[in-house]
């Protein structure tokens, strides 16, 4: 088979699909010279809302901002711990560390790569107190106010196991479905299960934007409303302030723009899930036994492939390999934040979260994107095969 080129990701084509629908629209708010908080942004929340089946929705500066004001806005800080995954994104620790509380990191299921919550119930059996009703860290003495599951890869986290555990311990749940616009666990999309949900606009996600934007999805108005005044510096009305808030604004522009892809996504998705099949299938008939693992999809449930990630053997040798060959690749994530240096000061040392380091050195996530074409699909599958199988 001859050498062809298959990037990660090539969002030229998506481009040139709605060219034509989004550059006037671009030309209309530049116009109209309103771009901070206008028409376009108030009608993607309104969409938004009920595309993820949530009565609210905020649009924000970015997928980080998004997590951050949640934060803020449940009066997450100093003294309070929240529990989530340590293979993720570094914003969703990040953030945690930024408001003053504590990440604490629990590990992940080996089929999804999401938090476990069978660790989160070892976790509190073994390393927590209740204290008239509330959950404390024995180790740091804070209180553990919320878990943050993070739906990764566009798979749902094990949402009802979760939130009973939520519900049992008085926690709030954050949802970081920043990979995950669209999944669904047990017929419920993602971010209208917890308190709140957290997304983001990145130009590779599922729903990208021409440059950084987010959303929280809320289902209590009283929260709504409050990620709406922190989002403008806590001001209600213009320079009267009650709380402090940042700027979080997502722009107009941006808006405009997601509006033209959002109308989409659902065929997109289909795209993705359709490419995930002939992976899953074409794989399985390669004969490559333990070499290649494909992802596991929870029954019930809507996974979107924001990537698609494989656990291989010799994974570093296969990337270098695929790049030779013209085929893009990517590792999420090469270190788990439990081992990170910023955040060595929370104690956590090599083989606390095995599961997770076992994936960092395991996983390689390969081209997923709709615009895919079948030659380019068999060519994935024919060269992974061909350096496992010579």
């Amino acid at each position: 088979m001859s050498t062809q080129t298959v990037p990660l990701l090539d969002l030229k084509a998506q481009f040139a699909e709605i060219r034509s629908e989004v550059m006037p629209l671009i030309d209309q708010v530049c116009s109209s010279q309103q771009f901070i908080l206008g028409a376009h942004v108030a009608g993607l929340e309104q969409e938004i809302a009920g595309y993820c089946q949530s009565p609210h929705a905020i649009g924000l500066s970015s997928g980080t901002d998004a997590l951050l004001i949640a934060l803020m806005a449940l009066c997450i800080g100093p003294n309070d711990a929240v529990i989530t995954s340590p293979y993720t994104f570094f914003a969703t620790g990040g953030t945690i560390a930024r408001v003053g509380a504590r990440p604490i990191f629990v590990d992940i299921e080996p089929q999804t790569f999401n938090i476990s919550p069978a660790a989160v119930e070892h976790f509190i059996d073994t390393q927590c107190k209740l204290v008239n009703g509330k959950l404390f860290h024995t180790t740091s003495g804070t209180g553990i106010r919320a878990i943050m599951p993070v739906h990764l890869y566009g798979q749902s986290a094990q949402m009802d196991a979760l939130m009973a555990i939520a519900k049992r311990y008085n926690l709030l749940v954050i949802e970081d479905a920043a990979q995950a616009i669209g999944t669904e666990y047990r017929g419920k999309r993602v971010g209208s299960i917890g308190d709140i949900g957290c997304f983001s606009f990145f130009p590779s996600k599922n729903l990208g934007a021409f440059g950084d934007g987010g959303l929280c999805t809320a289902n209590d108005a009283t929260v709504a409303e409050t990620l709406r005044v922190m989002r403008v510096h806590g001001s209600k009305p213009k320079y009267y302030h009650a709380m402090i808030g940042g700027n979080f604004r997502l722009d107009e522009l941006q808006a405009a723009v997601l509006r033209v892809k959002l109308k989409r996504l659902d065929a997109w998705t289909a795209a993705r899930q359709h490419n995930a099949k002939f992976y899953d299938e074409e794989f399985a008939r390669a004969g490559l036994g333990a070499n290649v693992v494909t992802p596991f999809a929870i029954p019930e449930c809507r996974h979107i492939y924001n990537q698609y990630i494989l656990r291989v053997k010799d994974r570093d040798k296969l990337k270098k390999f695929l790049g030779e060959q013209g085929i893009g690749t990517e590792i999420y994530y090469p270190v788990p934040l439990h081992q990170q240096e910023c955040f060595r000061y929370l104690g956590y040392k090599t083989g606390d979260c095995p599961e997770s380091e076992r994936a960092a050195e395991e996983t390689l996530a390969i081209p997923i994107y709709p615009e895919l074409s079948a030659e380019q699909l068999a060519y994935v599958v024919d060269r992974v095969a061909s350096f496992y199988l010579g």
